[in-house]
């Protein structure tokens, strides 16, 4: 009997992330991964405490790079579930910017594509980060995107 057909759900939201169940659960799947980016508290040596941080993104491309990293995911790991969303706008201290969740047959597999999307995303994808201090703002750092490839 053939597989199902995996379940990909890739969303920018505006809003901060929240965790949510697969129902049914796949009955081929034995292991199910999650990662979900919480904003922590940190404090700059100029700026003062950290009060939220505020996302940006290039929504087509952000979208179109999500489901490729997703579709990836799914060819590389024998995903049966690949869920990626993540927050555009404010996001408070306590809450999530990112949520990633993988469902697998095996929790090698399932690990292994949460690394791989979370990583991959950050790299990736154009999704920009504003800090918003007690006493100003910064731009994170980050991995600058790249182009990929084509054969």
């Amino acid at each position: 009997m053939p597989l199902p057909t995996p379940l990909v759900d890739v969303q920018l939201v505006d809003h901060p992330v929240e965790a949510a169940p697969v129902e049914p659960f796949p009955p081929s799947a034995g292991a199910e991964c999650v990662f979900l980016g919480r904003t922590r508290h940190a404090v700059h040596a100029e700026h003062g405490e950290l009060r939220r941080l505020c996302y940006e993104a290039y929504v087509p491309l952000a979208q179109q790079q999500l489901r490729e990293l997703a579709d990836e995911a799914i060819e590389r790991f024998g995903c049966h579930v690949v869920r990626i969303h993540h927050a555009l706008g404010e996001v408070p201290l306590g809450k999530a910017s990112v949520y990633v969740q993988v469902i697998c047959g095996h929790r090698d597999s399932a690990f292994d594509a949460c690394r791989f999307l979370i990583d991959q995303l950050k790299a990736t994808t154009p999704i920009w980060k504003r800090e918003i201090w007690a006493h100003g703002e910064t731009w994170s750092q980050g991995t600058p995107v790249t182009a990929k490839e084509h054969d």
